[in-house]
């Protein structure tokens, strides 16, 4: 929702609600420090700073780089030097957020300044995302509580939180920060760089121009710290609790103020207490969609979430946020009827249960991959197909065809590779050796002690898978290399005409028939088997 323009920075009276610091310029009733700083100025017996209960909201998200934060937590440093540290006076606590939200530490945590100064340092940034909304609800819920250190009501000691950001929150904070307001914690908004002025102003309390702040970079945002000084310096009654103002005080200078009244409440006559008005109730205020009661007793048209006033400051029209670029979404933003919008994700996401984050889905276990074989992940959402074993990826990236791997050569068979259907394959080895175990390599056989040599006779192993045929004594070897045919047989076909050479031939052939039987029956030839 809008909310009314910068006025100026101001300060805040202990009854919890804002007020306004001297203007720029004022006489200050202050004397001369003696440290060459005009009064007003704080300095050693000029001033003391009022008792805070004081949360700093910090965003540690991934923009903010890792240089700039250290000048964030400078400007925090800063801060707590020009402050009167203690359980009696200012109590400091730290919230760290990004997308999610760390109490570094609680109010009662640090009594003084040095270990304070040294729980700043030792903050780290945190990750990507602004939830800004979710950082007020959680310094409400946890860090301004008196459990964790708050003073109760009755102390009369102000609720003050200084957010710092550079960035779009991502969440809604307007709502969670008029509950901060409402419940007494006044909010100072800082902005810096690519900050979003109007969320700022959504955050910030009133007057805006007392509470909004901004610089263009990080290395300025010390400067800052001597504007607060004098937010937080007790000059006068608002400041020291002696102005009775039942709602607001308001400082004028020069040690003067006055009483106003919190949203929806009259000023009495008294000039001090407050009664409420609400002109909204009425239902006179012609607005279209949300009527809002100001101080003064008039009231304001506002439009809901994802519509705009019109120049007649009552009726509403719908905006564009996703061509606003408001809508938070992390991948895309869809345009509703009405004015509102959906988020929705890039092929592979999911939306998360805040519908506006997206998270990788697995394709794969959903089945909707299309990959014949296998479906691989790949990162960011995303997956590729692969084919089994003697497949390759056809051009369509899905589908597999079957390879020849015995031609390709990436068998791994010993000996023979062998072709099977469906692109897979079978190792065999050669005649006279076996596969292995291994189904890929292959031992020499012995042909002779299995019985498939086809001797006639005797079958020799010769080593290497290899053998030859023998025949028994009284027998010779037939051409074929495996039958055997008789000695005597063989005599009877030689010619007797002459009678000389076929005996001295038949002598030598009984001669070498005898020496081989004698070597076979010595084991000095080889195995033999019959």
């Amino acid at each position: 929702m809008a909310r009314p323009g910068l006025r100026r920075l101001g300060t805040r009276g202990p009854g919890g609600s804002p007020g306004r610091r001297p203007a720029l310029g004022a006489p200050a009733s202050v004397p001369y420090s003696g440290t060459g700083q005009p009064g007003g100025v704080r300095g050693a017996g000029v001033c003391k700073s009022r008792p805070l209960d004081l949360v700093f909201i910090i965003d540690s998200s991934r923009s903010v780089r890792p240089l700039e934060f250290t000048k964030v937590k400078t400007f925090v440093s800063k801060i707590i030097d020009t402050l009167d540290i203690g359980p009696a006076d200012t109590r400091v606590a730290v919230v760290n957020y990004a997308s999610t939200v760390k109490i570094e530490f609680h109010l009662q945590t640090h009594s003084d300044k040095q270990s304070l100064k040294r729980a700043v340092a030792q903050i780290t940034p945190l990750s990507t995302g602004t939830m800004s909304g979710l950082a007020i609800q959680t310094a409400m819920d946890e860090a301004f509580t008196v459990e964790a250190g708050a003073r109760g009501p009755s102390s009369n000691i102000p609720k003050v939180a200084i957010i710092v950001t550079d960035g779009r929150p991502q969440d809604q904070v307007n709502e969670v920060a008029e509950r901060a307001r409402a419940s007494g914690i006044e909010l100072y908004a800082v902005g810096v760089d690519r900050a979003d002025m109007e969320s700022l102003k959504m955050m910030a309390s009133e007057p805006l121009d007392e509470h909004v702040f901004y610089v263009e970079t990080y290395g300025v945002i010390e400067k800052l710290s001597s504007r607060f000084q004098e937010t937080f310096c007790a000059l006068d009654p608002c400041a020291l609790g002696t102005h009775q103002c039942q709602h607001v005080c308001i400082s004028d200078g020069e040690g003067r103020h006055h009483c106003e009244c919190s949203q929806g409440y009259s000023l009495n006559a008294d000039k001090k207490t407050c009664s409420a008005i609400d002109k909204c109730a009425r239902n006179t205020h012609g607005c279209e969609h949300i009527c809002v009661n100001d101080r003064t007793g008039s009231y304001h048209c506002e439009c809901y979430e994802g519509y705009t006033l019109n120049e007649d400051k009552k009726t509403c029209s719908a905006q564009d946020q996703c061509a606003l670029g408001t809508h938070g979404c992390q991948h895309i933003c869809v345009n509703d009827r009405a004015g509102s919008h959906h988020c929705e994700c890039y092929e592979g996401y999911t939306l998360n249960e805040d519908k506006k984050t997206c998270s990788a889905q697995d394709q794969c276990a959903l089945g909707t991959h299309g990959c014949q074989h296998i479906c691989v992940n790949d990162r960011a959402g995303s997956h590729h197909c692969e084919c089994y074993e003697g497949y390759t990826l056809n051009e369509d990236k899905k589908t597999c065809s079957a390879q020849d791997q015995c031609a390709l050569g990436t068998h791994g068979c010993q000996h023979i590779c062998v072709n099977d259907r469906a692109g897979s394959h079978h190792c065999e080895c050669y005649e006279g050796y076996t596969l292995n175990e291994d189904k890929k390599t292959c031992s020499v056989l012995n042909q002779c002690a299995l019985g498939s040599h086809d001797c006639q006779h005797i079958c020799v192993y010769d080593g290497s898978a290899s053998y030859h045929c023998d025949c028994d004594t009284g027998y010779t070897l037939n051409e074929d290399k495996k039958t055997c045919s008789a000695i005597e047989e063989a005599r009877r076909l030689i010619s007797t005409e002459d009678a000389c050479a076929c005996e001295a031939t038949l002598a030598f052939q009984d001669k070498s028939l005898d020496d081989i039987l004698e070597k076979l029956q010595a084991n000095e030839y080889g195995q033999v088997h019959r």
